[in-house]
């Protein structure tokens, strides 16, 4: 079955970074755009970035130039690199792939467990 399995995820202070991992397996990875996403309880969901099987690459406006998102094909893996973390970055961060549409922009049919960052001022 499809899987999806996010870490590295902790406390950082404001103006750190984080990377975190997306592990996936159950699908034919590198056919597949892979899309990062964030929750914050009471809010909506917000999309962060994704990325295309080709590589191609799309970021939230108000992200991009701070987060990066890349992939391993070879070892199945999506990373976010995330730079001058701001409090407001606090969130539960959920990859997660679009069986449908295969570039980016992708929804969300299946996701991860996601992992907690959370930022302090």
């Amino acid at each position: 079955e499809v899987q999806l399995v996010e870490s590295g995820g902790g406390l950082v202070q404001a103006g750190g970074s984080l990377r975190l991992s997306c592990a996936a397996s159950g699908f034919r990875f590198e056919d597949y755009a892979i899309v990062w996403f964030r929750q914050v309880p009471w809010k909506a969901r917000e999309g962060v970035a994704c990325i295309s099987a080709d590589g191609g690459t799309v970021y939230a406006d108000s992200l991009k130039g701070r987060f990066t998102v890349s992939r391993d094909n070879a070892k199945n893996t999506t990373y976010l690199q995330m730079t001058g973390l701001r409090p407001e970055d606090t969130a539960v961060y959920h990859c997660a792939v679009d069986v449908v549409r295969r570039r980016c922009p992708v929804g969300y049919d299946y996701w991860g467990q996601g992992t907690q960052v959370t930022v302090s001022s």
